[in-house]
């Protein structure tokens, strides 16, 4: 029982520590720039001014090893910190350099390439994109065509990527590329690592229906990489992109999750400006908003189980795919009762929603201001990742064996 109470008193102290630092570091144009982000991620110039921030603390990249820069914390710790953020609107942080790449490199990088790419990350001095679906190879990412032919030291990559988010803001790129067509479409893959300023790269805009310009399209005509861009073996991409799809399917979603039903609560429980009675007094809406609750701590309850387990360096596998399809259902269904609350305001062009600098008052509740491109946004979380129906698939194969 000591121990117990020790532990409880030892992360209620960290809980303190993270707050402190969050009231002393998070400015309010930054906390009032992550709380208006409708999309995924917040722009470059956001996010890279607050992972600054974080490095300067020692958190930057948290979940890495030690000797790389991670803070060595528990699944609590780890826990209480993605919620603190959360609850204090901090800027979300693109995964694609600090979830993603970052570990893939130390996984699977040589000596060289984790000097000169780890640090850069943590600085916010190279911002990441992923180069992986195409117009013809989303979800059935194997089918992929982007080709890149050996010429010397240097791969000539031909082909395109599409949805490559942040494309706009990044100046490199992490690339799936076919370079053998002999073979199963998985062993012709080679995983590429290369700066987004190459001649022959063309950058094409794709505004999502929210009005958010987060995805773009990258065309590469004969572009030359270096040979030494390669990560790991020529032909066995394959094998890195499937560590590197179990970090991007396997993020938490509960806690960010629990904080946006916590302000679509807050905002069904005010009068409405007639006076009327709160939504929340509505008894369907009231059972829709404690279903959606349940299934929320339903949610974390399983994510607790599975990240617990690859804590203890058990192998996630299929469990990735999992939390992958119920925390996009759940995503989407959480927006949905977020336009319900946010009712009429939800369905009024708000600036102010696209551009915190923006001299334009807000009409209605703030927390109504980013209803309805939030869920516009997320109609997609159910598709990018690899698509729930694949996600099934990868589950019934792996865990029943059909």
């Amino acid at each position: 029982m000591t121990a117990q109470l020790e532990a409880a008193a030892d992360l209620s102290a960290f809980n303190d520590e993270v707050r402190t630092f969050l009231d002393e570091r998070l400015t309010p144009e930054l906390k009032r720039a992550g709380k208006l982000c409708a999309g995924i991620y917040a722009d470059r110039p956001v996010a890279q001014e607050w992972l600054a921030i974080l490095n300067e603390q020692g958190w930057a990249v948290p979940t890495w090893p030690t000797e790389h820069g991670g803070t060595g914390w528990s699944l609590a710790q780890h826990h209480i910190f993605q919620r603190e953020l959360l609850l204090a609107s901090a800027p979300a942080v693109t995964p694609n350099a600090t979830r993603m790449v970052g570990p893939v490199v130390i996984a699977f990088g040589t000596h060289e390439q984790k000097e000169q790419i780890l640090p850069r990350i943590r600085t916010g001095e190279d911002w990441w994109a992923q180069g992986y679906s195409e117009p013809g190879a989303g979800s059935d990412l194997a089918s992929l065509q982007c080709q890149a032919v050996r010429d010397g030291d240097h791969y000539v990559i031909n082909g395109t990527k599409i949805w490559t988010t942040h494309a706009q803001w990044s100046n490199k790129i992490f690339c799936l590329v076919r370079t053998d067509n002999s073979g199963k479409p998985q062993q012709g893959i080679s995983f590429l690592l290369f700066d987004l300023d190459l001649p022959g790269i063309t950058i094409q805009p794709i505004i999502s229906i929210s009005g958010d310009h987060e995805l773009n399209q990258v065309f590469f005509d004969d572009v030359r990489v270096p040979v030494s861009s390669l990560l790991g073996d020529e032909n066995d991409g394959w094998t890195v992109a499937k560590y590197l799809l179990q970090y991007e399917r396997g993020n938490a979603f509960s806690p960010s999750l629990q904080v946006r039903l916590e302000q679509v609560r807050k905002l069904a429980a005010a009068e409405s400006d007639g006076g009327g009675a709160p939504l929340l007094q509505d008894s369907a809406f009231a059972q829709k908003l404690a279903q959606t609750d349940l299934d929320l701590r339903m949610l974390e309850a399983l994510e607790t189980k599975v990240f617990g387990a690859a804590g203890r360096g058990e192998p996630v596998g299929a469990m990735s795919s999992i939390l992958k399809v119920r925390g996009t259902e759940l995503r989407q269904q959480v927006t949905e009762v977020g336009i319900e609350a946010a009712a009429y305001y939800a369905g009024v062009f708000q600036p102010a929603a696209r551009d915190p600098g923006a001299n334009v008052p807000a009409i209605g509740p703030e927390d109504a201001l980013t209803a309805m491109p939030q869920y516009l946004n997320d109609r997609a979380a159910s598709i990018y990742a690899g698509s729930n129906e694949i996600q099934r698939n990868i589950m019934a194969k792996a865990i029943l064996g059909l």
